[in-house]
């Protein structure tokens, strides 16, 4: 991964292509923002060109917000996170993509987490949300562990305790295990029937498994055992993946996503406390990509 080498008057276009939406800011060397602009999902999985279309979207109401028209966006240099950026051919096709930027680097929406979480420095992140996955950063090197995709993959995810109380449910309902309250609920999510769970599951996405984890974490603080045995072991997949990375030479290891303050609380002691704090988001890596200089914030 390379960044740009820019001049002392030059902008910055951060922008996170994720799979729920595309989010641009334009910033000045020292981290000021002047422009923001939003836009639909923008992941590879969507297609190159309805990628490459809300990424420009977003980038193109940061500008419109900044004051700036396209044609002089030529002082502004681009760092751009797309999601499934690693799928066969997506790389190179946004890279071809027209751009008025004076230069535009691409990598993938967990490497530029990785890089905001650490200030553009070394180190690595568990991202834990729908999916799970780690990453890390270490002497240029990019380290990848999981992350490879529901329900094959994202082991302790938001889709994983999904998939997890729902089939502990259907097993409650046949009598393999002690019913709870937890199992109870979600089986009326379905009528108590295992037909319509069955239906169900012919369509539902990981997104849908994971709409279940809320539910999962309520009555595990509630104290219900089923919910609670599906926490620690989304804990402990968590906890491997944060241990592997530490084994391949990560020196700081921070959790990000919707769930990670959720499953944090989970997690055994020892590895809590060799968490290390969130120095930025995503944009503030793709800013870093772009050759912004890392600043605190």
């Amino acid at each position: 991964m390379t960044t740009a080498k820019v001049d002392d008057e030059a902008l910055f276009m951060a922008v996170d292509g994720g799979g729920t939406g595309c989010r641009a800011r334009l910033e000045t060397a020292d981290g000021k923002v002047i422009g923001g602009g939003l836009a639909g999902p923008a992941a590879t999985r969507f297609g190159v060109e309805a990628s490459w279309a809300a990424i420009s979207t977003a980038f193109s109401n940061a500008l419109d917000e900044a004051g700036i028209g396209r044609s002089d966006a030529g002082h502004i240099h681009a760092g751009i996170g797309v999601a499934g950026l690693s799928r066969q051919g997506a790389r190179e096709a946004l890279e071809a993509m027209e751009h008025p930027f004076a230069s535009a680097y691409f990598a993938t929406d967990g490497e530029i987490a990785c890089l905001g979480a650490h200030g553009g420095r070394d180190g690595a992140i568990v991202i834990v949300g729908t999916g799970s996955c780690g990453l890390a950063r270490l002497s240029g090197q990019l380290i990848k562990i999981g992350g490879y995709g529901f329900p094959i993959s994202d082991e302790g995810s938001g889709a994983y305790l999904g998939l997890r109380v729902v089939r502990a449910a259907m097993m409650a309902h046949d009598g393999r295990m002690a019913m709870t309250a937890l199992l109870g609920e979600i089986m009326g999510r379905f009528g108590d029937d295992p037909g319509n769970a069955v239906q169900w599951m012919d369509q539902a996405t990981a997104t849908d498994y994971a709409a279940f984890a809320p539910i999962v974490v309520r009555h595990a603080d509630d104290g219900d055992p089923a919910a609670r045995r599906i926490m620690q072991d989304a804990a402990a997949a968590i906890e491997t993946i944060g241990r592997t990375l530490f084994e391949r030479g990560a020196e700081r290891l921070t959790l990000i996503g919707g769930l990670a303050s959720v499953i944090e609380s989970w997690l055994a002691p020892d590895l809590r406390r060799r968490l290390s704090p969130q120095l930025g988001d995503s944009l503030d890596g793709a800013a870093i990509l772009a050759g912004r200089p890392a600043i605190g914030r």
